[in-house]
């Protein structure tokens, strides 16, 4: 398996297949939308308040959480220590280009989905990139070949991952002993797990609707008591940054372990932008315009990259004190040994406690996206035994993530997320001219001084492409 795996990570990650696509395809979508994850910003808080239209429906803040949940987790923690320890300080600005214009992917693809999404029979809404493609490109074998990489990248490698990324950053504490402790933390995170899941789609929403916001300010607010007493050093820090992203002859000189790959690789594991993880969950959103939920998930890969995983980077590159060149297969290590030196004793107890609630709701976030993957497949439903043996076989993930090695699970989650973008961005670059035609349509309302609705037929979009907006 990890023979399998390396070869496929090899090749995904040449310069010109998953980061060209994302890129590339990001730039392209800055321009045709006018820098839409940029001029509209200050829309995107506005709509996310906006209410469901009925009380069964999931609102644009529902939505958000969801999405957010899965984006916001360990990713936010360890992958970023990763990229500055694999690919130095600079990996952190290539972070952030990848998530300004991931925006734009974003954006385009949360637009598609809210405009191709069903209705089910009580009242409640889904959808996402295999409908996309089914509904709109008419090529059905790729939204199912899309919807097992969904299933194989959330049940098997992003959450496998989590549990991983949990454990070990107990491995600092005197109590962790090597092999036992991590089952011992596999098994109560998969029990808690299977509480959740075992509660439906509903009690997703609530539960994350509660945890995600509040973790995420605490763990910001801990982040700048952190910047403040290493605040002399923060010159020091962005010079760091800085000088290793533009270090050009060290870049080509090896892409592959590269600060931009690692980046890229890093900033798409955390935000997901372009993956078509995301429209699923903005599918679900009663909106009255397609666009507001296109605003809404673009302003999710902010708060995950711009915010969180900034937030990270300046906790750690700000701790000049501590090399991370010395802490190789050890990104827990190497965070909480930066907090304790500005924090002391606190410090690995606060990253020991924020990774168990991110790692808690990515889980939720990334097992929301897999049942209607296989409802899609099937053309049906799950049934009651089926969605049993599914749920049951995600809580057993939960707990092997726990006890496998650290290259295995982070190359098996490199591998599956590069398979989605290589599916969903040729698709969301084909189509893309739908969402922008709704966006025109929605800034054309706006300046009316209208609260845009949206019909199919007003951008010339055929009523039987579409099942919600005739």
């Amino acid at each position: 398996m990890e023979v399998i795996v390396s070869f496929m990570n090899n090749w995904l990650y040449k310069p010109y297949v998953v980061p060209l696509f994302l890129i590339a395809v990001g730039i392209y979508f800055t321009i045709r939308t006018k820098g839409v994850q940029i001029r509209m910003f200050g829309e995107m808080f506005r709509v996310v308040t906006e209410k469901p239209s009925d009380d069964k429906s999931i609102s644009s803040f529902g939505a958000l959480m969801v999405s957010t949940a899965s984006r916001v987790g360990t990713g936010n923690i360890i992958g970023v220590c990763t990229a500055i320890i694999t690919g130095g300080p600079g990996s952190i600005f290539w972070m952030w280009i990848t998530a300004i214009f991931g925006g734009a992917n974003a954006f385009i693809e949360s637009t598609l989905a809210q405009i191709y999404k069903k209705k089910a029979d009580d009242g409640t809404y889904y959808g996402g990139p295999s409908y996309y493609m089914q509904n709109a490109l008419g090529q059905r074998w790729l939204g199912v070949i899309f919807s097992i990489l969904i299933i194989f990248t959330y049940a098997v490698g992003y959450n496998m991952l989590a549990a991983f990324n949990l454990q070990s950053t107990f491995a600092t504490f005197d109590f962790y002993k090597e092999g036992t402790t991590s089952k011992i933390i596999g098994i109560i995170l998969a029990a808690l797990f299977a509480v959740i899941i075992l509660g439906g789609a509903k009690k997703l929403t609530r539960v994350t609707g509660y945890l995600v916001p509040v973790m995420g300010i605490i763990y910001v607010v801990m982040s700048l008591v952190v910047i403040v007493i290493n605040a002399k050093n923060l010159g020091a820090m962005f010079g760091m940054i800085f000088k290793s992203a533009f270090d050009f002859k060290a870049i080509f000189g090896g892409f592959a372990g590269s600060c931009i790959m690692w980046g890229l690789k890093r900033g798409l594991y955390s935000n997901e932008a372009g993956m078509g993880s995301a429209p699923n969950a903005a599918a679900k959103a009663d909106v009255a315009h397609p666009v507001k939920q296109g605003l809404v998930q673009t302003l999710s890969v902010f708060i995950d990259t711009l915010l969180i995983c900034s937030a990270t980077a300046f906790m750690c590159l700000s701790t000049i004190s501590v090399d991370p060149s010395k802490f190789q297969d050890d990104a827990a290590g190497y965070v909480q040994t930066c907090l304790h030196a500005s924090l002391g004793n606190f410090g690995p107890i606060f990253i020991a406690i924020s990774m168990s609630l991110f790692a808690f709701t990515t889980l939720i976030g990334n097992y929301s996206y897999c049942e209607g993957c296989f409802a899609f497949i099937l053309k049906r439903d799950m049934s009651k035994v089926e969605v049993l043996v599914f749920r049951i076989i995600a809580i057993f993930l939960v707990f092997l993530g726990a006890t496998l090695s650290a290259g295995l699970v982070w190359d098996t989650a490199d591998m599956f997320q590069g398979l989605m973008v290589i599916c969903n961005i040729p698709t969301i670059a084909i189509l893309g001219g739908v969402a922008i035609k709704a966006l025109n349509d929605y800034t054309k309302q706006k300046k009316q001084g209208l609260a845009p609705h949206f019909k199919a037929a007003d951008i010339g979009l055929s009523e039987d492409k579409v099942d919600c907006w005739k």
